[in-house]
C-alpha cells in the first residue's frame, strides 16, 4: 500500500472543533509538522476533510 506524507501548512486557529480534532488525530501539532501514514480509505477521508490546511505528498 502507498504511503503519504502529510504536512500542516495552515493554522487550526479559527477552525471548527471537528477540523481541529481531525488534524490532531492525523498526528499533526504545529505548522510545518509532518507525519507519514499508509494511504488507506480512513486516512484519505481525513485528508479530504482538512485539505485546505494540509499538503500531501505520495512516498514511494
Amino acid at each position: 500500500m502507498a504511503k503519504v506524507r502529510i504536512t500542516l501548512v495552515r493554522s487550526v486557529i479559527g477552525q471548527k472543533p471537528e477540523k481541529r480534532a481531525t488534524v490532531k488525530s492525523l498526528g499533526l501539532k504545529k505548522i510545518s509538522s509532518s507525519v507519514e501514514h499508509e494511504a488507506n480509505d480512513a486516512i484519505k477521508g481525513m485528508i479530504a476533510s482538512v485539505a485546505h490546511l494540509v499538503k500531501v505528498e505520495e512516498i514511494n
